[in-house]
C-alpha cells in the first residue's frame, strides 16, 4: 500500500516570479491576488491541496526583494525567509531564461537542508524547448536542486509533473488540515487583498508601494456583506491619482473589487471605499502589526 504523505511546501524567489499565479494554478481556483507589480504579495499565504495519497500545504510568500528599504519591505524579506526555513519543501520559483542578483540573494536565504526544487515559470514565452536546454543546465549549477521542473503557471503546462515531484519529497503522514479546508484566512483578509489587487493593477509603476488597504467594517448580513474600507496613501498629491478624473479610477477600483468578492464569498457585497493620506505607514511599526505584518 503507498503510504500518505502531507508536508509544507514554500513557495520562494525573488518578485515577479509567477508564485502566486502558480499557487492559484496548483489549486485549481483563485486564492492569491496577482498583478504585474512587484510586491503585490505582502501576506503568507497558506493553500491546502489534497490529493488521493498527499496533502500539500503550499505558502506563498511575499517575494524577497531589495529595492525598497523600509521597515515593511524588511518585515516581509523576514517573512519569506520564515517560509522556506520552515517548510518541507522549497519550490523555488525562477523566471524562464532569467537569472540574477536579486535571484540569486532570494536563493541564498534558502537554507542548505531544506530539500529544494528550482521551478522554471513562464515557458511559454520561451520560443523553443531547445533554447531552454542550456539555461536548465545553468540552473544546475547554482544549487543541488533534487529536481529542475520547467512550467508555465498561466498555461497549466507541465504542472502535473511539479506535483508528482513535491510529492514525492514530502514526508510520510496524515494530513495535518481537514480535508476541505482551503485556507486559514478569513473572508475579511481576502477583501482587502482584492482591493489592494485592483489598486495595484490601476496605478502606475511606483505608487502601488506607497498604498494600502484597511478593512474598516466587515458585517454579514444573511447572504450580503457589507464591507467598508479604506484605501491609504503617503501623500496629498497621490490621492487625485487614486481618483482619477471625475472619480473615475476610484470606481473602477471598487467595482472590480466588489465583483471578485461576490464570487469568491458567494453572495451580494456592498462595498464603501474612502481614500485617507497616512504618512509614514510603511515605516510605524504599530500600524504594521495591525495590518499584520510585523
Amino acid at each position: 500500500m503507498t503510504p500518505f504523505r502531507s508536508g509544507s511546501v514554500g513557495l520562494a524567489g525573488r518578485p515577479n516570479t509567477g508564485k502566486s499565479s502558480l499557487l492559484n494554478r496548483l489549486l485549481g481556483q483563485k486564492l492569491a491576488i496577482v498583478s504585474p507589480r512587484a510586491q503585490t504579495t505582502r501576506h503568507l499565504l497558506l493553500g491546502i491541496l489534497n490529493t488521493a495519497g498527499c496533502q500539500m500545504a503550499f505558502l506563498d510568500a511575499p517575494g524577497f526583494q531589495t529595492r525598497h528599504r523600509n521597515l515593511l519591505n524588511r518585515s516581509l524579506n523576514r517573512r519569506a525567509s520564515e517560509a522556506a526555513r520552515d517548510a518541507d519543501v522549497v519550490a523555488f520559483v525562477l523566471e524562464a531564461m532569467h537569472i540574477g542578483a536579486e535571484d540569486r540573494a532570494a536563493l541564498a536565504r534558502v537554507p542548505e537542508d531544506r530539500p529544494m526544487v528550482a521551478v522554471i515559470n513562464k515557458v511559454d514565452l520561451v520560443r523553443s524547448a531547445s533554447s531552454l536546454l542550456p539555461f536548465v543546465a545553468r540552473i544546475a549549477r547554482e544549487r543541488a536542486f533534487a529536481a529542475i521542473v520547467p512550467v508555465s503557471a498561466a498555461t497549466g503546462r507541465n504542472v502535473p509533473e511539479l506535483m508528482r515531484v513535491l510529492e514525492s519529497l514530502l514526508p510520510e503522514g496524515p494530513p495535518m488540515y481537514p480535508a476541505d479546508q482551503l485556507t486559514d484566512r478569513d473572508e475579511r483578509f481576502f477583501a482587502a487583498e482584492l482591493l489592494r489587487e485592483k489598486l495595484f493593477r490601476a496605478l502606475a509603476d511606483e505608487l502601488p508601494y506607497s498604498c494600502e488597504v484597511m478593512v474598516d467594517s466587515f458585517r454579514e448580513e444573511g447572504r450580503m456583506r457589507r464591507i467598508e474600507a479604506t484605501l491609504w496613501v503617503e501623500r496629498e498629491a497621490h490621492k487625485p491619482i487614486v481618483i482619477g478624473r471625475g472619480g473615475a479610477t476610484l470606481k473602477r477600483i471598487a467595482t472590480e473589487a466588489r465583483k471578485d468578492m461576490e464570487r469568491m464569498f458567494g453572495g451580494k457585497v456592498f462595498l464603501q471605499v474612502w481614500i485617507k493620506v497616512r504618512r509614514g505607514w510603511s515605516e510605524d511599526a504599530r500600524l504594521l502589526r495591525q495590518l499584520g505584518y510585523a
